[in-house]
């Protein structure tokens, strides 16, 4: 029920999924349950030890006061250098944003570029916050959706069929959270052909899991000619470098849209910390050899999930190329029964795991597939045996 004391937009704007799912098993755990989580999208590796004694230098060295709004112009440079370097994407420093996450950074393109009545294109399956920010910038989200079929990646067609006058900004991620899907550059080209004939459209190109993909190389759509000075890239330090609670995201972005977002960003939160972006600024130009060891270490992971998930009846699984994600179709299990209660929903059967097996996975419905659920392999391996387990025998009991 709505309290008429808040805004219809909190009273609109639905709970992050992940975040609810992720404190429902500690709620569990703490009623003394063996909780297993899986829901979360945290890496489950420390900050890499270089990168925390460059934040305890910064301290040290007296770098505790306030930034400038979109960062300190080490950190600015040293993003240009990477994106030059990783990404073949050109970039000033007065086109560059430093963040506080790179859920900040999207949130200030929402704000900066939506008003009412403007459509948003969503690649569905989409990271859960996509549709909510959208909605608090007062655009209209257009979801869609890619199947497991398609290995959850929209197709050309889908994409011309979906644009009208009225869309403003296309959001999407590669690779893909909640799905791991990495688009080709193939199959960004082919999508780049069709946006050409929409000028208007602003490409938001979510990249924050570009370390951790298992194929040949990473590639950026901004890259390409026909959208680059219309093209925002979003990337951070949260998963590629284990540093989710440093909250450090940016983008690169034309200039006359960083310029809007640095104006956004300096009414809400002003800039990031300072230590934290004197160590970001050192972590891009140092050994990426702890991103390697991770990267390896999630892609044994996956095969180890996908393995497990064949060998449980009614799960469809595919295999994803990135992040740390697998999203397995579950609605065979809609319409049957468990413990006297009917599985309607990704929503329940993510519900009925929980319970049965202390298991935390979260609901498709949250990233716009309602027939699936996301599994985090952001776990150790004999944490993620023991899960999978736990979850045939549970969904052997649906009948």
């Amino acid at each position: 029920m709505s309290d008429t004391r808040l805004s219809q937009r909190v009273n609109n704007m639905e709970e992050s999924a992940t975040l609810k799912m992720t404190q429902m098993a500690r709620d569990l755990a703490a009623e003394g349950h063996q909780v297993i989580s899986l829901s979360i999208g945290e890496p489950d590796f420390d900050t890499p030890d270089h990168i925390k004694q460059a934040a305890i230098q910064a301290l040290n060295d007296g770098h505790t006061k306030y930034t400038p709004v979109p960062g300190t112009m080490d950190l600015r440079k040293s993003i240009v250098k990477k994106f030059k370097e990783d990404n073949n994407l050109a970039f000033q420093p007065n086109q560059i944003v430093v963040s506080n996450g790179a859920k900040q950074s999207l949130a200030n393109l929402a704000l900066a570029l939506l008003d009412e009545g403007d459509e948003v294109i969503l690649f569905a399956p989409y990271w859960v916050s996509y549709k909510e920010i959208v909605k608090l910038g007062g655009g209209t989200p257009i979801e869609i959706k890619a199947t497991i079929d398609q290995d959850f990646k929209v197709n050309p067609t889908q994409l011309a069929n979906a644009l009208t006058d009225k869309t403003k900004m296309l959001i999407f991620s590669s690779p893909c959270n909640p799905t791991g899907s990495v688009y080709t550059a193939e199959e960004l080209a082919a999508l780049v052909q069709v946006l050409k004939d929409y000028p208007r459209v602003v490409v938001v190109s979510d990249e924050i899991y570009e370390f951790i993909n298992f194929t040949d190389r990473h590639m950026s759509i901004g890259t390409f000619d026909e959208v680059k000075d219309r093209t925002v890239t979003v990337n951070g330090f949260s998963k590629g470098f284990a540093m989710t609670g440093w909250r450090l995201g940016y983008m690169g972005a034309p200039a006359w849209i960083a310029s809007a977002c640095t104006k956004i960003q300096g009414q809400v939160t002003s800039g990031a910390n300072s230590f934290g972006q004197k160590a970001a600024a050192y972590a891009l130009g140092a050994s990426r050899e702890s991103a390697e060891i991770m990267c390896k270490a999630f892609l044994s992971r996956r095969d180890i999930v996908i393995d497990l998930c064949k060998r449980i009846p009614g799960f469809k699984v595919n295999k994803p190329t990135g992040a740390f994600y697998v999203f397995p179709d579950v609605s065979s299990f809609f319409g049957k029964s468990a413990n006297g209660s009917v599985i309607k929903d990704a929503n329940d059967f993510a519900q009925y795991i929980l319970h049965e097996a202390h298991v935390s996975l979260v609901s498709g419905s949250a990233f716009g597939a309602d027939e699936c659920v996301r599994i985090s392999y952001a776990a150790s391996e004999d944490q993620l045996r023991e899960a999978l387990e736990r979850i045939r025998k549970a969904a052997g009991k649906i009948q």
